[in-house]
């Protein structure tokens, strides 16, 4: 069978989640199929409702920095769909999508979309060497189709915070008990999520007979030398869990390459025409806060967001950040940016395009504008400021 060189990326966005049952049992079918590439190399399992994607990078890079042939599992991407599978910090070529595509519309079944990217990475992984893979799940943790990698060397959980309500759990406890189901008998668990959502997890744990490491319990394994290179202090505390990960798995000689890493689309910083434009993918309530601690101010807000996420929660930490406030539609399910702009004021701009240049217009000179709201939004302003 001839293998088309152009992806059939329709073809794959189109297998979505609605109607199939979540869980890890169609991903464990799929990489049976392939077989079994996910136990030829070592996974570190990413969780968290925030900042995987920024651990994954600060992972991926320090395991590089230690000499180790590296593999890269995220979601979503901002521009391109290789973005989720990288080697050695490289995103795959699409002919290697294709190739994999061919192979799942004869032999997927009805696998949905996540489970099939994950079957692709893991193929990848394997065929080309990579030793240590870091594995970002997509939402959850026991429930996730990344709960059935085997050959997991650790779990690293950043925090646990209300997002995914309808999925996971209406509680932050609930959400906590799926995330921290991630555990393994006698695979280190590291964590720097704290309060109610810990204590979750301390339970979940010591039931599986997962070694527990917290900045609490550990505080030597989490220092950090120097803050890391990406901006904020919540990436502190990210940077301390990829450090503390690395300690663990015996790659601590790669905790100075974590600490350099950047990762695009969050707290992304661009120049244009003497105005400083701050691009981020906070799209949820927690992320927002995090982000409004990190950048207490700018003169113009661009934001736009899906309406499946609680938008007002998320809107509102930033609305004290800036003074004039633009809203968009980052695609088809957006809130409405008419109707944000209705209850909150400011000038509702349907094309993020023209969002963004309308934006530029009311940013003064040398003014900061700030765009936030959705990981999709950051993607298209990235590739409309020429960002690689």
């Amino acid at each position: 069978m001839s293998v088309p060189s152009v992806p059939d990326y329709e073809w794959l966005f189109a297998r979505t989640r609605a109607g199939r049952e979540r869980g890890p049992g169609a991903a464990r079918a799929l990489l049976d199929a392939l077989g079994r590439p996910d136990t030829q190399f070592r996974s570190v399992r990413v969780v968290g409702t925030n900042g995987k994607g920024s651990t994954c990078a600060m992972l991926d890079v320090g395991l590089r920095a230690a000499g180790v042939r590296s593999g890269r599992f995220t979601s979503p991407h901002l521009t391109h769909f290789e973005e989720r599978v990288r080697v050695d910090g490289d995103p795959i070529p699409p002919a290697e999508t294709a190739a994999f595509i061919a192979w799942a519309r004869a032999h997927g079944g009805d696998a949905a979309f996540f489970d099939l990217t994950l079957a692709l990475a893991a193929r990848v992984f394997a065929e080309r060497g990579v030793e240590v893979a870091v594995m970002e799940a997509g939402v959850g943790g026991a429930t996730d189709a990344t709960q059935a990698l085997e050959n997991v060397a650790a779990v690293a959980l950043t925090n646990v915070a209300l997002d995914h309500v309808g999925v996971l759990g209406s509680t932050v406890a609930q959400i906590a008990r799926d995330k921290a189901g991630a555990a393994r008998p006698g695979v280190p668990l590291l964590t720097t999520a704290a309060g109610e959502a810990l204590d979750v997890i301390a339970e979940v744990a010591a039931g599986v007979g997962a070694p527990l490491l917290t900045p609490d319990t550990h505080p030597a394994l989490f220092a950090l030398p120097h803050p890391p290179r990406l901006e904020g202090p919540h990436q502190v505390r990210n940077a301390a869990l990829a450090a503390a990960t690395l300690r663990t798995l015996g790659y601590g000689t790669g905790v100075e390459g974590a600490l350099d890493a950047t990762h695009p689309g969050r707290l992304e910083r661009f120049t244009v025409d003497g105005h400083t434009v701050l691009v981020d993918g906070a799209h949820n309530p927690h992320a927002a806060q995090a982000l409004a601690l990190a950048v207490p101010r700018a003169d113009v807000l661009l934001f736009g967001n899906l309406a499946r996420k609680d938008t007002g929660a998320t809107l509102a930490p930033l609305l004290g950040v800036a003074s004039r406030l633009v809203f968009t539609a980052p695609g088809d399910l957006a809130t409405p940016p008419q109707d944000l702009a209705a209850l909150h004021g400011g000038d509702a701009v349907p094309d993020p395009a023209r969002a963004l240049v309308h934006a530029l217009a009311l940013t003064p000179p040398g003014g900061t504008l700030l765009v936030a709201g959705s990981l999709y939004l950051a993607g298209q302003t990235r590739a409309l400021l020429g960002g690689a």
